[in-house]
C-alpha cells in the first residue's frame, strides 16, 4: 500500500474528470473453492485496488463527485470474526489510511442508493457473477437494466489515469518482474530429462511464494509450444525438447510481471532449434529499437513481422515480396497473436474494461487473421509499461487446414512448412517501460541469446 495522498489524489483525478454523479467500484469478494469458508487466495479487483488502496475482501468504495465525498462501505469486525481470526484492526481505520474518512456499515448502502436513484451513477463492466448481483442488489435494478449504468467516460476516464504509471508503480512493476525473472532462472537451472512438465511448474511457482506472493496468471510452461496458451503440465520432458515457459508473478503489492523464455532440455540447442530462436531474438530486438514515445505500437508489430517474413522467405518456407506477404496476412500462419499488451495491476492491465479502450485509440482493430489479436495498438506515451512477446509457432492444425484450402499458395512453400511440424513453438517476452525519449527493458538482465541460455543451463549441472 502507498501513502494514503497517492489514492486521495488519484480519486481526486478521477472526480475531475468524471465531473458529476456517483462512482460506484466495488471490491472482490472472497470465492468458495468448494464450500464457504474454504477459499480460493484472494485477489482485490484491480480498479478497487487502484483507487482505495485495500487488500481486504467484501468492499464497496463510493466517490460523490458531486458534494466532493468519499465512502467505504464494508462490514467491520465483530467478536466472532476476532475469534477465529485474531485481533483485527477495525475497517474504518483501515479506510482512513487510504484518505477516506467515511466508513459505513455495509447495510447503509441500500440506504444511501436509495436517496441518489435520481443521479447519475457510473460503474464498470464487471466480470464475476458474485458483483454482477450486489451491483443490482445495491441499485434495486433488474439485470436487463445494468448495461445502463455502465459508463463510458469512467472506462476512458480509468484507462486514461492508469495507462500512465508513476514511480511508484514503475518501482513496484520492476519488483514484479523480478521476481518473474527468478521463476524463470530456476526452471532453466532445474529442468532435467525424466522430470514431469509440473515438477518443473512446482519449483518455479514456489519462487512467488517466497517473496509473498502469487502468480499473475496460470503458468504456461509445455514442450508443445506451438499451443498457445498451454495449461496442460503432465508431459514427461527429454532430452532435446524444446519448452516454452510463460509465466508471471503478480507481487505482494498486486502488481504484475509478465516473461516468455524458450530453452532446451538437455541444455544445447540443436542446430535448426538455434536457427529458428535467433529468427525469434531478431524479431525481439527489433521491436526494442523501435520502442520509443510517440510511435503506434500496431507499426512495431508490423516491423516485426516483416522481420518474420523475411526469415521464413530466407529459410525457403515462404516465398515473394515481404511487405505483400505481411499486408495479407501469410506471415500469420507462424505468428498469430499479437506482439504484447499493457500491464500493471492486470497481467493484462485493465483488460475487464474493454481491450479495445486500453489498447487502441484512433484506430479500428483489423479483422485479418493474426493482426486482429492484437491487444495494443495505440501511440505510445512515457509512462506506458508494456509487453514484447514475439513467437514462432508450426502448429500442424492449422498448417494442415489453410494447405487443404490452397491458401496463400503463391506464398507458402508447404512442402518445407511440413518439414517442421515436429518443431513445436518459441516465444519470448520482455516488460519495458517507455521513457521521455525512448524505452528500457525492467528488471534484472535475462537471458536473450541461445548461448546465454546455455551458459545458465550448464551451471546448473
Amino acid at each position: 500500500m502507498f501513502e494514503k495522498e497517492i489514492y486521495i489524489k488519484r480519486r481526486q483525478e478521477l472526480s475531475k474528470n468524471i465531473k458529476n454523479g456517483l462512482i460506484l467500484l466495488l471490491g472482490n469478494k472472497e470465492s468458495a473453492r468448494n464450500y464457504r469458508g474454504n477459499n480460493y487466495n484472494f485477489e482485490q479487483d484491480s480498479n478497487f485496488l487502484y483507487y482505495f488502496g485495500l487488500d481486504i475482501p467484501n468492499l464497496v468504495g463510493v466517490i460523490d463527485v458531486d458534494n466532493n465525498k468519499e465512502y467505504i462501505f464494508g462490514k467491520d469486525y465483530t467478536i466472532d470474526d476476532i475469534i477465529w481470526l485474531g485481533n483485527q484492526k477495525l475497517l474504518k481505520e483501515h479506510s482512513k489510511d487510504v484518505g477516506v474518512e467515511n466508513f459505513l456499515e455495509f447495510d447503509e448502502i441500500y440506504n444511501f442508493f436509495q436517496k441518489s436513484k435520481d443521479r447519475k451513477i457510473h460503474i464498470l463492466p464487471q466480470y464475476r457473477g458474485d458483483t454482477i448481483l450486489e451491483i443490482l442488489d445495491i441499485l434495486g435494478i433488474a439485470k436487463n437494466e445494468l448495461e445502463s449504468y455502465i459508463s463510458i467516460p469512467l472506462i476512458k476516464a480509468i484507462v486514461s489515469q492508469r495507462n500512465t504509471k508513476s514511480p511508484e508503480e514503475i518501482k513496484e512493476i520492476e519488483d514484479a518482474v523480478n521476481i518473474t525473472a527468478k521463476m524463470h532462472l530456476s526452471a532453466m537451472k532445474s529442468v532435467k530429462e525424466g522430470m514431469k512438465e509440473y515438477e518443473v511448474v512446482a519449483i518455479l511457482e514456489s519462487i512467488t511464494k517466497k517473496y509473498n506472493g502469487s502468480t499473475s496468471f496460470q503458468t504456461i510452461f509445455s514442450k508443445n509450444g506451438q499451443i498457445l496458451h498451454n495449461p496442460f503440465h503432465n508431459n514427461t520432458l527429454k532430452n532435446g525438447d524444446i519448452v516454452l515457459l510463460d509465466c508471471g508473478a503478480r507481487n505482494k503489492n498486486g502488481y504484475c510481471g509478465d516473461m516468455t523464455t524458450s530453452f532446451p532440455v538437455g541444455g544445447k540447442f540443436d542446430e535448426r532449434q538455434k536457427d529458428i530462436y535467433s529468427l525469434l531474438i531478431e524479431m525481439f530486438e527489433t521491436a526494442e529499437k523501435l520502442l520509443k514515445p510517440h510511435i503506434n505500437y500496431k507499426d512495431i508489430h508490423l516491423a516485426v513481422c516483416k522481420v518474420l517474413a523475411q526469415g521464413m522467405v530466407d529459410r525457403g518456407l515462404l516465398k515473394g515480396d515481404v511487405e505483400t506477404i505481411v499486408k495479407e496476412g501469410v506471415h500469420a500462419l507462424f505468428m498469430p497473436h499479437g506482439l504484447g499488451h499493457m500491464l500493471g495491476l492486470d497481467v493484462h492491465d485493465m483488460e475487464g474494461l474493454g481491450e479495445d479502450y486500453v489498447g487502441y485509440d484512433k484506430f479500428p482493430r483489423s479483422n485479418q487473421f493474426g493482426l486482429k489479436a492484437l491487444r495494443l495498438a495505440r501511440e505510445l506515451k512515457p509512462g506506458y509499461v508494456l509487453t514484447v512477446e514475439p513467437g514462432i509457432y508450426f502448429i500442424p492444425e492449422l498448417v494442415s487446414k489453410w494447405k487443404k484450402e490452397n491458401k496463400f499458395i503463391d506464398f507458402i512453400n508447404y512442402d518445407v512448412v511440413e518439414k517442421y511440424l515436429d518443431f513445436g513453438g518459441m516465444r519470448y517476452e520482455g516488460d519495458f517501460l517507455i521513457t521521455d525519449t525512448s524505452s528500457r527493458r525492467l528488471g534484472d538482465k535475462m537471458p536473450k541469446y541461445y548461448y546465454e541460455i546455455e551458459e545458465i543451463m550448464a551451471k546448473s549441472e
